[in-house]
């Protein structure tokens, strides 16, 4: 397994650990604030992922860039080399797993996916939180269980993944849904038409492993068994988990992926889907997100 070094900028986070990615945030209002109602204004986060025509195009574009670089790797005369990711023992918190089995054989490609908000929308939950209710673990669990009749395929995903199985591509999922909803998880991606998916096969949740949120831990069992040549998330964690130490500072969290060999790799083998209603990306106080440089003001006497 070959390591990929890490950029400067994280090193005095990597000790620190990863934070595991957490449930659903609710960007609804604070509890004991009324129901809303259908006229209300929608929180325009959500305006924005689940009604403008805007995030559907972002969405179609990726899946669209997605299929055609797998694709085209697939089909390469040379033997093939997975797509950096994170995993537990590498060197810097990123490796590059071999696509040959001990015997010399070489593994079936596949291409890994995050599920919610990068393969199905949960349009269901967020309904229900854009009323004014707040996140909490019993409804969460009720919705990954039985709310398989109110999501959507992300723009542009059944369109990709069909692309990717016809080109002789699995298509892996790996959620941080508890593996005790395994059956709900299913049930949703099918319902999605996005399917099939088998737990343990072709799907790896939270609590497959004991690596419990992160995600690392089941990058390395899916890449024992496959070539895997792309990685899609709407989170950072769906790549690499040390991207998600707890104490990075915004900005360097924004600076880690946007500088160097990591930066290479979006559209040439990572590829992420908007998402700006939760997850670690929606993190920062207004001075961490414009340093200094940034902090302009009307009739200020510096130009």
């Amino acid at each position: 397994m070959k390591a990929h070094s890490f950029l400067t900028v994280l090193a005095p986070f990597v000790l620190a650990g990863c934070a595991a990615q957490p449930p659903l945030a609710s960007t609804a209002p604070a509890a004991g604030s009324p129901a809303m109602g259908l006229e209300a204004a929608a929180p325009d986060s959500m305006r924005w992922l689940y009604g403008s025509g805007e995030a559907a195009g972002a969405s179609i574009q990726a899946y669209r860039m997605l299929a055609d670089y797998a694709v085209a790797v697939s089909r390469q005369r040379k033997m093939p080399q997975s797509v950096p990711m994170g995993l537990p023992d590498a060197e810097g918190g990123i490796g590059t797993p071999s696509c040959q089995r001990a015997d010399g054989s070489q593994k079936p490609f596949a291409v890994v996916f995050d599920v919610d908000e990068t393969l199905i929308l949960n349009n269901g939950y967020e309904y229900w939180q854009a009323r004014g209710n707040p996140y909490n673990s019993d409804d969460w669990a009720d919705w990954a269980a039985n709310g398989a009749r109110f999501v959507a395929p992300v723009p542009g995903a059944v369109t990709g993944l069909k692309r990717l199985r016809e080109a002789g591509i699995t298509v892996v999922f790996n959620t941080n849904r508890k593996s005790d909803t395994a059956a709900g998880t299913v049930a949703a991606i099918e319902a999605a038409g996005l399917g099939p998916a088998v737990h343990r096969q072709t799907l790896f949740l939270n609590g497959d492993d004991a690596m419990g949120g992160r995600k690392d831990g089941r990058r390395a069992m899916i890449a024992e068994n496959f070539c895997v040549i792309a990685l899609a998330g709407d989170n950072l964690g769906d790549f690499a988990d040390v991207f998600n130490i707890s104490q990075m500072p915004p900005q360097a969290r924004r600076e880690a992926v946007a500088r160097g060999q990591y930066a290479q790799l979006w559209g040439n083998g990572w590829f992420a889907l908007p998402n700006p209603v939760y997850g670690d990306s929606i993190k920062g106080t207004v001075g961490e997100v414009f340093p200094p440089d940034t902090r302009w003001t009307p009739n200020s006497k510096e130009r």
